[in-house]
């Protein structure tokens, strides 16, 4: 098992600009069977690429589920043609593509997602967790992206009627990439500082809060005052905000549910934003961090945007550690 990579690696996106951005989209795996595609998926595809085209994007956030519904079997499991290169088609779209596994992937072969990275040159997925470091152009802020696995550190929730995870499968590799994680957010003096993976922390729909990731997670964003928590599993878009730090959910690459049957079990007055219409066609975020902030940006697959929120950087002493 491919578990984490030793090294993080600093990206310069150095353009005649002064921000980066990039896009995030989760739960955009197609179908096993033909046309392995949904109408949302689709739908999605084309309005990233237009959105890239428009206000940028150096690269795209795979928040799992990436292949609907037992993942991929091998390398050259067809699927990655049918459900990825043939369907995100855009120029705007020919960047890197940062992926983590969902449960549906976790049904299948991860080690070959992985390993497609070599097959690929936009697909990005080294292990199952890492670090991204990103230096905003023509700034002295930086950004890092914790890439994590919510599958092994909670275990699969599709073992259980209720869908919700009871668990890791492997308790050691669990408590490894928590240790890793917490050692990184110990260290990161990054002025924007994310994590992201598959399952929510908060979340108001089908599958609602991950207590595993509430009390294994949550404290480490809090406490090292992350500005966001990126992550997929239900199928629409939400924004919520609890304790300084954003969540978006950003699960609607495939297909979409308006369900908000967990709303009582976030805390009061953190949903900020909610999207599940099917008639929205699906939607993902556009997200734009500068020297000073990071905006996000909703949008539907039928091309209008449909809500915007900013972050301000992190309130850290970065005197106490020089940056390398």
């Amino acid at each position: 098992m491919i578990l984490c990579c030793p090294n993080s690696y600093m990206e310069d996106y150095d353009r005649n600009r002064s921000s980066i951005r990039f896009l995030a989209v989760g739960d955009w795996g197609g179908l096993p069977n033909t046309p392995y595609i949904t109408p949302i998926e689709k739908a999605t595809a084309v309005e990233m690429g237009k959105v890239a085209d428009q206000m940028g994007a150096d690269f795209v956030l795979a928040l799992g589920d990436n292949f609907y519904y037992k993942g991929v079997t091998d390398v050259n499991d067809p699927r990655f043609e049918e459900t990825f290169e043939s369907v995100f088609t855009a120029n705007s779209l020919n960047i890197p593509w940062y992926v983590v596994a969902g449960n549906h992937d976790h049904a299948g072969n991860v080690t070959a997602q992985i390993a497609y990275s070599s097959h690929s040159k936009r697909w990005h997925f080294p292990c199952h967790y890492y670090e991204l470091n990103f230096r905003v152009p023509r700034t002295d802020s930086t950004l890092t992206i914790l890439m994590v696995d919510t599958v092994l550190l909670c275990g699969n929730s599709d073992d259980f009627a209720d869908e919700k995870p009871r668990g890791p499968l492997d308790a050691v590799a669990a408590n490894r990439q928590l240790r890793w994680l917490q050692q990184r957010m110990e260290r990161s003096k990054a002025d924007f500082l994310l994590v992201a993976g598959h399952y929510p922390v908060w979340s108001v729909s089908e599958h609602g809060p991950t207590e595993c990731l509430l009390k294994r997670l949550r404290p480490l964003l809090v406490k090292h005052k992350a500005t966001a928590f990126f992550c997929g599993h239900d199928h629409n878009l939400q924004y919520l905000k609890e304790s300084g730090v954003g969540y978006v959910v950003s699960g609607a690459g495939n297909f979409m549910e308006a369900d908000m049957r967990h709303r009582s079990q976030v805390p009061r007055g953190s949903l900020k934003f909610f999207a599940g219409q099917e008639s929205t066609m699906g939607g993902f975020a556009h997200v734009e961090v500068t020297k000073k902030q990071m905006v996000i940006t909703f949008f539907q697959a039928r091309g209008t945007s449909l809500y915007r929120t900013t972050l301000s950087k992190r309130d850290i002493d970065n005197s106490e550690t020089p940056y390398y």
